[in-house]
């Protein structure tokens, strides 16, 4: 998953780092790109295939869901420990393109926006036609 896969490397730059809070993320021109043409949910988007570490199984476990909800409680967690730190400054390698280093800042818009996604496919699919009713 991709917050599992993004938060080691986010949680092991933040470790030792000195308490300097922000009011604010911000994004440099990259990071807006990147969110805005890779990981916000939009029609414009461009569509790319995910990495092969975290792409999606045709066959769902129902375990999906536990791992779902204990990477957001990570996520979380994480969030709240870098809230005394600047995340605007400490950067971290992007799992996937280790050339890429974005901030811990950056990290979490592109978690939140990732896990937006995955809730609007899921309303999707309860909404389709062919999902199954509720007894």
């Amino acid at each position: 998953m991709t917050n599992e896969s993004y938060l080691a490397p986010m949680q092991a730059v933040l470790e030792g780092q000195p308490d300097a809070p922000v009011s604010q993320i911000n994004q440099g021109w990259f990071a807006r790109w990147f969110i805005r043409n890779f990981v916000e949910p939009s029609p414009g988007g461009k569509r790319v295939s995910a990495p092969l570490q975290i792409r999606p199984s045709t066959r769902v476990e129902l375990s999906i869901l536990d791992r779902f909800v204990a990477s957001n409680g990570a996520l979380r967690k994480t969030i709240s420990q870098a809230a005394r730190k600047d995340v605007n400054r400490i950067r971290f390698k992007n799992p996937f393109v280790p050339l890429i280093r974005f901030t811990v800042g950056t990290g979490f818009q592109i978690l939140t926006a990732h896990e937006r996604r995955h809730l609007l496919q899921a309303q999707r699919v309860r909404n389709a036609p062919s999902f199954p009713a509720s007894s």
